[in-house]
């Protein structure tokens, strides 16, 4: 099943989650799936992407840096809009289907849910960063933060500059995670305390349904 066609917008699918949920490994898993199905995809991350929003998350990480929760906020936002205007907004207009690992979703739970930052000043500023661009569906990998760093630390990698906040931080992060989810339909949560496969195997699911609907609608037009 091929997933774009002339005409026809890509998906644009984010992964959500708190530190050692396993974003990474799941986003890579999907892409496999993905192409072996020959479905065109396009992989980026958050912060990150083109070269001055890697460069931005190289300071954004820095354990040995110290950053104010609001200097933390435009960073974020400036890395996003990079990304959305020179790699996500022109793969989804070719047709080609991005995911993204971490979004608008992120700031709403670390900067306002972890750093306490005011809601609607965020969000708006996060409005003007996106151009207004969401997600048709959004993954949260849902865990206890304790058990997310568990896993982090049988990896043996050092801590990054947000890794390293208290776990009432993450906890707090997660939260908001859950209440997003809660009010959102294009959320989809997976339980990731679940066996790899088992979660693999309910996201493909659900990014196959939702590419297959799409298809259909605009078939139908």
């Amino acid at each position: 099943m091929k997933a774009s066609s002339a005409g026809s917008r890509g998906s644009f699918i984010t992964f959500e989650g708190v530190e050692g949920a396993g974003k990474s490994t799941r986003c890579r898993e999907l892409i496999g799936r993905l192409e072996q199905s020959g479905i065109s995809v396009l992989h980026t991350r958050e912060p990150g992407g083109p070269p001055a929003s890697e460069r931005i998350r190289s300071l954004l990480l820095d354990p040995e840096l110290l950053i104010s929760p609001l200097t933390e906020l435009m960073l974020y936002l400036a890395s996003r809009a990079s990304n959305v205007d020179l790699i996500i907004r022109p793969a989804l207009s070719e047709g080609i289907n991005v995911i993204c690992e971490r979004y608008s979703d992120a700031t709403y739970a670390y900067q306002i849910g972890g750093r306490g930052l005011p809601a609607k000043p965020v969000k708006d500023a996060d409005s003007l960063a996106t151009g207004g661009l969401m997600p048709d569906l959004t993954i949260l990998l849902d865990l206890d933060p304790e058990e997310g760093f568990a896993r982090l630390r049988r990896q043996g990698r050092e801590k990054d500059r947000i890794e390293l906040e208290k776990i009432s931080f993450h906890r707090r992060v997660r939260q908001i995670y859950l209440e997003l989810a809660s009010n959102e339909s294009r959320y989809f949560v997976i339980d990731a305390s679940q066996e790899p496969d088992v979660q693999d195997r309910l996201i493909i699911d659900s990014v196959m349904s939702m590419i297959s609907e799409k298809m259909t609608r605009e078939t139908e037009k």
